[in-house]
């Protein structure tokens, strides 16, 4: 039984698109080749930051942030930002009385952003917030903790094979792989993902009947 339902953020119930817009204006670079940057750290199958590297080799993303915040332009994100499924999705998932929690590898900022949207949640939290980030571990212990339910008990639902379905499985978390953004669309049918993910879903509304069970 499936008594809670756990989701990562970017990608899989907000978009990337604003985040990476903001970067690409804030290296003064076309939005389209940082896009074509992140797809191919992507196929790589490394960690996204890396884009920001071979646009600025020696960036200190640490001082990037810092600077982007202290010119009114770092994080935001609004309604424009969430999936359509997101909120039906999530609702429907407490009116069959499961625990929904999110989340992700996000900044403190991020997580009061994300609480601002008032999505149908009983508790958003962030790496930033917990200090410790996927795919360690230690990020999902904490999320069966916060959950108060057995780890087989518990869906982590996510995009990114080596971020969400590998390290979640590890733990002893159920999974599911969604097949959206460029993470979810690209190892969405890799052995691997396959072989480890106990559902591969295209939208969040087919997480519904799960919790119906």
């Amino acid at each position: 039984m499936i008594r809670t339902f756990a989701f990562d953020v970017g990608e899989t119930l907000v978009r990337d698109d604003r985040y990476w817009a903001s970067w690409a204006d804030w290296l003064n670079t076309p939005r389209h080749t940082l896009s074509a940057l992140v797809g191919a750290v992507v196929a790589r199958g490394q960690d996204n930051a890396e884009a920001l590297r071979l646009l600025q080799p020696g960036i200190d993303l640490r001082a990037a942030y810092q600077a982007r915040e202290e010119a009114g332009r770092d994080e935001y994100l609004d309604e424009s930002d969430v999936y359509e499924d997101v909120r039906p999705a999530l609702a429907a998932l407490r009116e069959a009385g499961a625990r929904v929690i999110i989340a992700g590898n996000q900044t403190v900022k991020a997580a009061a952003l994300l609480r601002a949207l008032k999505l149908p949640a009983d508790l958003v939290a962030t790496s930033g917030e917990w200090n410790v980030a996927k795919p360690s571990h230690g990020f999902f212990e904490r999320l069966v903790v916060e959950a108060g339910t057995p780890a087989d008990e518990i869906l982590y639902v996510g995009d990114h094979p080596q971020n969400d379905v590998f390290p979640a499985r590890a733990v002893g978390l159920r999974t599911a792989h969604l097949r959206r953004g460029p993470w979810g669309y690209l190892w969405a049918d890799t052995p691997t993902v396959v072989d480890s993910a106990d559902h591969r879903i295209d939208s969040l509304m087919q997480l519904v009947p799960l919790a119906a069970r």
